[in-house]
């Protein structure tokens, strides 16, 4: 994996060419070149040469997959194609974790299988040093599971913004100055599972997983990974040149704005902003806006 830098040094420009542990260019990556088995080594399968998985869920066991090494700071994305038919409680998970039990930052992507024919549902959920319950649930404008779709998670020092198909369906921005934890401390890894969650997943555990049916298959590919790893040089991640610090990404532009505000006025089933059962006095990042 190479790393282009560009340095200026009075009239004479130098292209260093450094394989550099600071930044990891995965596109396109093989599995086993950013990720390693964490979890039922037997129910996930190489692809195309290891450049796309298929994992495997029934009543024996789940699976899961994590990243070789943590990040701070950057964006990663997967393709990925869900489970297909009557996935009820059966969850699909995506995410970023550091590791760490009682402050534990996070940021989640968790797919609730549903019964044929109703809208897959996303749920997207942000752990900030150990503080979590931000839950989001956006229905899906398409069929997940008849192709795959792209979901991408940027991180910079200036917000976290989920996108599906390069459509932002969920911005946290940094509010630190109105006392908001916002993960900057810690290193992530990426992390993803496929497991059994009936007791939850789909309409409130309602709805039961239909074992007979199974086993259930998700399929992943494009694996892309762009950030600082750690350990690795210790300037990378305050480093203002690094491209996802840019003007570009801190902020939507005018087009992802749009896009974002028709996420939010058509699709969003759930927002813990709005639920005042839980929160009586609105949390106050829910007060930020756009």
């Amino acid at each position: 994996m190479t790393t282009f830098y560009h340095v200026r040094n009075g009239s004479v420009l130098f292209l260093w060419v450094l394989v550099s542990a600071a930044c990891v260019w995965g596109r396109p990556a093989t599995f086993l070149q950013d990720f390693r088995v964490t979890w039922a080594d037997s129910h996930i399968t190489q692809i195309d040469q290891g450049r796309a998985i298929q994992l495997r869920l029934d009543q024996n066991s789940g699976c899961g997959f994590a990243s070789k090494v943590k990040y701070m700071f950057g964006r990663v994305s997967m393709k990925i194609k869900l489970v297909p038919g009557d996935s009820a409680g059966t969850v699909t998970a995506f995410y970023l974790n550091s590791d760490t039990d009682n402050v534990r930052d996070e940021l989640d992507f968790e797919f609730l299988g549903n019964r044929t024919g109703q809208p897959y549902t996303v749920q997207t959920n942000i752990y900030a040093h150990g503080k979590g319950d931000r839950e989001q649930r956006v229905n899906l404008w398409f069929d997940p599971s008849a192709d795959f779709h792209t979901y991408s998670i940027l991180w910079n020092h200036r917000h976290i913004v989920f996108y599906v198909d390069d459509i932002p369906i969920r911005v946290y921005k940094n509010n630190e100055g109105r006392g908001v934890p916002y993960p900057k401390m810690q290193a992530m890894g990426v992390y993803s599972t496929l497991w059994e969650a009936d007791d939850w997943a789909t309409r409130g555990g309602l709805e039961k997983i239909d074992w007979s049916r199974a086993p259930f298959y998700a399929y992943y590919k494009d694996f892309d990974i762009e950030g600082c790893a750690v350990p690795g040089p210790a300037n990378c991640a305050s480093n203002p040149r690094n491209w996802w610090e840019g003007a570009a990404y801190q902020a939507l532009n005018a087009i992802e704005a749009r896009r974002y505000r028709w996420v939010r006025m058509n699709h969003v089933i759930y927002d813990y902003c709005r639920d005042k059962s839980r929160y009586p006095i609105t949390p106050p990042e829910c007060l930020a806006g756009i």
